[in-house]
């Protein structure tokens, strides 16, 4: 029998039952769908995040306390609960001083209710010096960032995020030069960002509070540390040559002569994108992976009814047979069917994942549209629903295939 003809037989047995073959695909539609969805969502959550950390700036060198790992770099310490007092003044100073670098910005950071007359929120607050602001591209919508003088005198002054402006002053009151109240110590806010989002290490920029940094380390944590520095470097210079330079400064400053005894950690944007890119990617093949059980789950479903199937036209085979049809004849033509079932659910399937991908994108554009949540159709996916969809149909299809290929003719005209 030619393909041609193996083709035309299976698509009108199809189309014969077509409540069967609906039925038949379905499982295939919603793993192929899911898969869809998820490597989509998974990748316009990594879009997301090297978005975000790419903003940065690629000459942002971040240097955080604790040793790096043998693998790479550990995680924070403050993540871990871990309070490394290794980065001081003086680190900031010998930096700052440095040629090859532009700017040096500190920080601290911590977590307390904000008061606003009757009204309190539990925010993130960061102690920055004045640098801060340029190096990390913080834009204002109103007022001013604070100045050298404010952070050397100690001045009780507050930039704050847009929603938590929205949030503690309402619509319609400017927020400039009102009172606020961090740890029980007042606060006047003298500027507001002028976006939200998610911002470096993962905090909501637009439910923050900066203040001067000499205020947060005496007066709210009182420390003498700082948990992270910024460095900018010039970009006349490589950056990999200025990494080197801030290693030698800080190694000299903590006198470590012995390379694997470092106290601290620093990360350039390559390095940043090359742990975040690892992590993401492994997320996105863990979530395909968790989908794909539905397509075994489909693919068992089609086997399940291709063997009904062969019952049921047991004397249709055996007619063909008398007639000259070979084992692989029948074979072929339920094989046909098969990978026509599943290939037909896969096109589906990436159609209707679409579908849901756009309506999940336009309700997080709409509602949600700090979130900088962007649209990814990934060429993989579309390749990996029909290859996939293509496979199963042949490896749940050929058993079935071949048990209508091995009836025996004469038994086969004499079922009932």
């Amino acid at each position: 029998m030619l393909v041609r003809d193996a083709f035309k037989t299976a698509t009108r047995s199809l189309t014969h039952g077509k409540m069967r073959s609906i039925l038949t695909m379905l499982g295939i539609v919603i793993g192929i769908a899911s898969v869809i969805i998820l490597m989509s969502i998974g990748q316009s959550a990594q879009n997301l995040i090297l978005g975000q950390v790419q903003s940065v700036g690629s000459n942002l060198i971040i240097i955080a306390p604790g040793a790096p790992s043998g693998s790479g770099f550990s995680p924070p310490a403050s993540s871990q609960g871990i309070v490394i007092t290794s980065l001081k003044q003086r680190d900031a100073d010998s930096l700052a001083r440095e040629p090859s670098i532009y700017a040096v910005a500190s920080l601290v950071s911590g977590q307390a209710e904000v008061v606003q007359g009757n009204t309190n929120k539990t925010v993130s607050y960061q102690g920055v010096s004045a640098e801060m602001f340029s190096v990390r591209n913080l834009a204002l919508s109103k007022g001013y960032p604070f100045t050298k003088g404010d952070i050397d005198s100690a001045n009780h002054v507050a930039v704050i995020g847009p929603d938590l402006a929205t949030k503690l002053f309402g619509t319609y009151i400017d927020p400039l030069n009102k009172t606020i109240r961090l740890k029980n110590i007042s606060f006047r806010v003298v500027g507001v960002l002028s976006k939200g989002g998610t911002g470096m290490g993962g905090v909501d920029q637009g439910n923050i509070v900066i203040i001067p940094i000499t205020v947060a380390q005496k007066q709210l944590l009182g420390v003498n540390h700082f948990s992270t520095i910024l460095v900018e470097a010039d970009p006349n210079y490589d950056i990999n040559f200025v990494k080197s330079r801030i290693t030698f400064l800080l190694r000299q400053n903590h006198d470590i002569s012995d390379p694997t005894k470092d106290d601290f950690i620093i990360m350039t944007q390559a390095d940043l994108l090359s742990i975040v890119g690892s992590i993401t990617s492994i997320l996105t093949l863990f979530l395909a992976a968790i989908a794909s059980i539905s397509l075994i789950v489909g693919g068992i479903g089609i086997m399940n009814i291709m063997l009904v199937s062969v019952t049921e036209r047991t004397r249709e085979i055996g007619l063909r047979k008398a007639v000259g049809a070979t084992d692989s004849d029948i074979l072929q033509q339920f094989l046909i069917e098969s990978v026509l079932l599943t290939f037909a659910g896969g096109v589906i399937g990436i159609v209707f994942g679409a579908t849901i991908v756009s309506v999940i994108y336009i309700v997080l554009t709409t509602f949600f549209s700090s979130v900088g949540w962007t649209f990814s159709f990934p060429l993989s996916a579309v390749i990996l629903g029909l290859a996939v969809s293509g496979v199963a149909g042949i490896a749940f299809g050929i058993y079935p295939a071949r048990q209508a290929g091995r009836k025996n003719p004469i038994d086969a005209l004499r079922y009932e």
